[in-house]
């Protein structure tokens, strides 16, 4: 009969809220973790005798105490509370399809979007992440917990937010968690700026998490739902039920509030402005200085998604009817077409392609040049190209522990884990860098006394380290 012990930590305000469990059978180790509600992940280790096996399990226990952890009957406290936005996908009414260079169906709803000069990202419902090349070419899979809510990138980074409450970085070969955000926090939306944390949730809420992965300030804004959070150096702009609220990013002063027209279901933001589209049939744009309504853009039914090409010269609309809408920057309506492909609900606009994520799994490709719209609104619209993934690429899940290396490689970084008080903070050892400047690094491997080789850390505005590449933890 195997022995099981099974621990739980849940802080009020920190982020966490997980179990771990150990059971003992004969030689075999098994340890289940995860967050509260879930299955979680099981690792299982055999010892050479059923003693050292019982030793190593204490040792675990043991660890996991220190660390908070207290003994817990399973199934005692809830999952974190889980809200998949309900969404409908009506045929367009658009009396020609865009123009669709190529197309690729993840398999389920698509909300997370994010496209850079290298690579296209679409996240979905099921957990799947893939990276596609500009032309459609498949590039990876990754598979990650059910519900990719949306996908943001800071520079270099790039991270994946679950409906696990769970926050990835896949910026390395091999995803791992880099924030976890509390479980009383139902998440809506994401954004991201210099390793700082901004989530706008289900209650109205404005959650800010340092890149410590440490609890910084929340705020209520006055409407419920928001669905919108943007970030830059200056404020975060928070869309709810309400309209869009402004705060200042240290210590959450509020900077204005715009009542906009509806409720807000999605925000863009460029250089000078933000993008609010509403479920009364609009996308507004508001000055970043004062709140300022400069433009109204209609559309004809309620407006899931928004984005603007660079400084707001072209303004493009997803709604509720599968069609995709372009603006002048004055709001004067240039076209209307259907996507083919159900609504869209994320965007992004790029170098005059405009990339949709939809209602039916789909990211979507089209040309958004002068000449190929010309072309659709007169019914002459390009064959779109089905991509399909090769059957033999590879999937990358997180890893649920780094790769242990028993030499330093050449080239790496050496970083150590440090008691600080009650938190455990990372410092470089390498020559050539601030040995008092911390390193952002997943909290879930973190271990007092440990040392960790990473490919390279990177100086942030924020005075930390950020890592790049894989992590390896040295033997």
């Amino acid at each position: 009969m195997p022995e099981t012990t099974y621990l739980e930590l849940s802080e009020d305000g920190g982020g966490a809220h997980k179990f771990y469990e150990v059971s003992v059978n004969g030689t075999a180790v098994s340890v289940r973790y995860g967050r509260i509600g879930t299955e979680g992940q099981v690792r299982t280790t055999s010892f050479a005798t059923p003693q050292k096996a019982r030793d190593a399990a204490a040792r675990k226990i043991g660890e996991k105490v220190r660390k908070g952890y207290e003994p817990a009957v399973r199934g005692g406290r809830a999952a974190r509370p889980v809200t998949r936005r309900q969404v409908t996908s009506a045929p367009s009414t658009a009396r020609a399809v865009a123009p669709v260079l190529w197309r690729f169906r993840t398999g389920a709803a698509a909300f997370g979007i994010h496209i850079d000069e290298d690579r296209c990202w679409v996240g979905n419902q099921h957990g799947d992440v893939h990276t596609l090349a500009h032309d459609g070419e498949v590039l990876a899979h990754y598979r990650l917990p059910d519900g990719v809510k949306c996908l943001v990138a800071d520079d270099f980074w790039i991270y994946a937010g679950c409906d696990d409450g769970t926050v990835y970085d896949l910026s390395s070969k091999l995803p791992f968690a880099a924030y976890e955000i509390a479980a009383d926090v139902d998440i809506f939306w994401l954004d991201i700026h210099e390793g700082v944390l901004n989530v706008a949730d289900r209650q109205g809420g404005l959650t800010v998490i340092d890149h410590e992965d440490e609890f910084q300030w929340s705020r209520r804004s006055t409407g419920d739902h928001a669905w919108m959070v943007r970030r830059d150096a200056g404020a975060v702009y928070h869309g709810h039920g309400r309209g869009v609220t402004a705060y200042s990013p240290d210590g959450g002063r509020e900077l204005w509030h715009t009542a906009t027209r509806g409720a807000v279901l999605f925000g863009w933001q460029e250089h000078d402005a933000v993008y609010a589209g509403t479920d009364r049939r609009v996308v507004q744009r508001l000055a970043k200085r004062g709140g300022r309504v400069e433009a109204t853009y209609a559309c004809d039914t309620v407006v899931y998604s928004c984005a603007a090409a660079p400084d707001g010269r072209y303004v493009f609309a997803g709604d509720s009817a599968s069609s995709v809408y372009c603006f002048a920057q004055d709001g004067t309506r240039l076209w209307k077409l259907g996507t083919g492909a159900g609504s869209a609900l994320s965007m992004q606009y790029l170098n005059e392609q405009l990339f949709v994520v939809t209602t039916d799994g789909s990211l979507a490709c089209i040309d958004a040049s002068e000449a190929a719209i010309a072309a659709a609104q007169d019914g002459r619209v390009p064959t779109a190209l089905d991509v399909k993934s090769a059957a033999a690429l590879p999937t990358y899940t997180p890893a649920a522990a780094p790769r242990t290396v028993s030499a330093m490689p050449s080239g790496g970084v050496l970083v150590e884990c440090v008691q600080d008080g009650p938190r455990l903070r990372m410092r470089v050892l390498t020559d050539g860098y601030d040995p008092e400047w911390n390193v952002q690094f997943p909290r879930r491997i973190r271990q007092a006394g440990a040392r960790y080789v990473v490919d390279s850390v990177h100086a942030s505005d924020g005075g930390f380290y950020r890592v790049r590449g894989e992590i390896r933890r040295l033997a």
